[in-house]
């Protein structure tokens, strides 16, 4: 969410930045926003001027009863009374205007980085940079799911039978491949500086709405029935919600925390959830990263998370790429992101197993995370990163490491986690 300041003074480059994300249908929510702002601060001024007043007359009502001017005095009461009622009505108005700006705040999207490239969808994002050499063997790589079902890996017909599609049973090896690589994950990022944390695996309504947008979760969000609690799609959610209407030390800053959780998600308009495979799923467990930190230092930290992502799949011999993602493909709270994409040698190309998020200060401004510095009060900074969220990495795992025989290979970052094994099948 941008400052309504920002966009009562700067109209046209808000139009400007919903032109540049293909959102027109909002370009007549600024006037819009502009004059309820307006008609709001006009019922908080005429309010203030008045709550003056009968403060004003309340103190005189005292004066005239000690100068037995009765009459006089009841008079004032009256006036008080009157005012009183208007004042009522006037704060009523005024919250009734700051909601609908609130409302419509909460839609526009946040100004996107002068360096991310414009374009309509997904399809325009940028590829950046590639990391290691993208390979096909000379034996044919099968499906994902049947390497996992060779190896006695998967059941996901079972799975169907007891949760529907979008399920999955883990088993033997491949459910410990998948232990493997969260615990791998948690170290890496600890030896990165990182602070480990488990996380609650719901929130409540509040946070929901001060970390990502309407249209996000309604497609994402799986509600408890007759709770005000939401199961989380990521730990980025409840992890931002932990600095949720706080006060920082400038000095504290930056906050870098890793942290492990499942993640549930309804994937509400998405195509191509596939019966046999565990692309796109309903249940899934995932090491995230987010920072806490000053406005200044956001860029920086920006890049050194989706390093972090690129370094952790390159110990494990998957080649990567990372996709600049244009401002269409960015949701509203966004004002930067890259994605990292695996190379799948079956397929012949890379496929999203990460994405690294830089929100300014639009998720700080909804929940209230404000740093108390030397020059001042202000808001903070939050970006979030995927480490890596098996099982969809394990489909990357499996393909670059798949052997002709049928064993897949466990690089030796991993083997620790695997009681030392070089392979498993």
């Amino acid at each position: 969410m941008i400052d309504i300041k920002f966009l009562r003074e700067n109209p046209d480059i808000v139009k400007q930045n919903i032109k540049n994300k293909f959102q027109d249908k909002k370009l007549a929510l600024v006037d819009e926003v502009i004059e309820l702002d307006k008609a709001a601060r006009k019922a908080k001024g005429d309010a203030d001027a008045l709550r003056a007043n009968r403060n004003k007359l309340s103190k005189q009502i005292g004066g005239c009863f000690a100068r037995g001017e009765r009459d006089k005095a009841e008079e004032l009461k009256t006036q008080v009374a009157a005012q009183g009622e208007e004042l009522e009505e006037l704060e009523k108005k005024e919250a009734e205007l700051n909601q609908k700006v609130l409302d419509i705040m909460m839609v526009i999207p946040n100004i996107i980085d002068p360096s991310v490239p414009i374009g309509k969808d997904d399809s325009e994002n940028v590829e950046r940079e590639r990391f290691g050499e993208p390979a096909v063997p000379d034996f044919e790589i099968p499906y994902h799911t049947e390497i996992m079902e060779r190896l006695s890996g998967i059941d996901l017909d079972a799975a169907r039978k007891v949760a529907g599609n979008g399920f999955y049973y883990l088993i033997g090896d491949i459910a410990r491949l998948h232990s493997a690589v969260i615990s791998y994950a948690r170290d890496f990022m600890i030896d990165r500086g990182f602070t480990y944390c488990i996380p609650p695996y719901m929130i409540r309504s509040n946070v929901v709405s001060g970390v990502m947008s309407f249209a996000e979760m309604d497609a994402m969000m799986y509600k408890i029935e007759g709770e005000d609690l939401f199961l989380i799609g990521t730990s980025e959610h409840s992890m931002i919600g932990k600095f949720i209407d706080t006060m920082l030390k400038e000095e504290d800053l930056p906050y870098a925390l890793t942290s492990y959780s499942p993640c549930f998600r309804k994937e509400k308009g998405a195509h191509g959830i596939e019966e046999r495979g565990v692309y796109r799923i309903h249940q899934f467990e995932k090491q995230e990263m987010i920072v806490v930190c000053k406005p200044e230092e956001s860029k920086i930290w920006f890049d050194k998370l989706w390093k972090n992502t690129v370094d952790f799949f390159r110990t494990l011999d998957i080649p990567v790429r990372t996709l600049e993602c244009c401002s269409g493909d960015l949701a509203d709270l966004k004002v930067k992101s890259v994605d990292v994409e695996a190379w799948s040698p079956r397929q012949k190309k890379y496929f999203e197993v990460g994405s690294c998020s830089n929100l300014s200060d639009a998720q700080a401004r909804r929940l209230k995370i404000r740093v108390s510095g030397k020059d001042g009060k202000y808001f903070a900074h939050t970006l979030n990163n995927t480490v890596v969220a098996p099982p969809r990495m394990l489909i990357a795992f499996l393909e670059n490491n798949l052997e002709a025989d049928g064993r897949v290979r466990i690089p030796e970052a991993l083997r620790p986690y695997m009681g030392n094994k070089e392979y498993i099948g």
